[in-house]
């Protein structure tokens, strides 16, 4: 005989909506920074991916640090910084 278990937990919390403080107009650009885990790129790319449909118009730039267990550079922070939002991720 074998027996399944279930492993999600239920919910302590209602869940709340999320809207974007900063709305994203045609022209606007995302920085998708990859933090060097495996997978993190491809993992943004599926992001932008499913976020095109959503933004039109919104350009997404790529950044990826190569190497989990180092800093970002400086420099790619400031060119990060220059985007209308971030998204920064970690593979596994």
């Amino acid at each position: 005989m074998v027996t399944f278990v279930d492993p999600r937990g239920v919910a302590a919390t209602e869940p709340l909506a999320y809207d974007l403080v900063h709305p994203l107009e045609p022209g606007s650009r995302v920085a998708l920074m990859a933090n060097g885990f495996p997978d993190s790129v491809a993992f943004l790319e599926h992001i932008a991916e499913a976020l095109k449909p959503l933004l039109p118009g919104v350009e997404f730039d790529r950044f990826d640090k190569g190497d989990a267990s180092k800093l970002a550079s400086e420099s790619m922070l400031t060119d990060a910084a220059k985007a209308d939002a971030v998204i920064a991720a970690y593979g596994h």
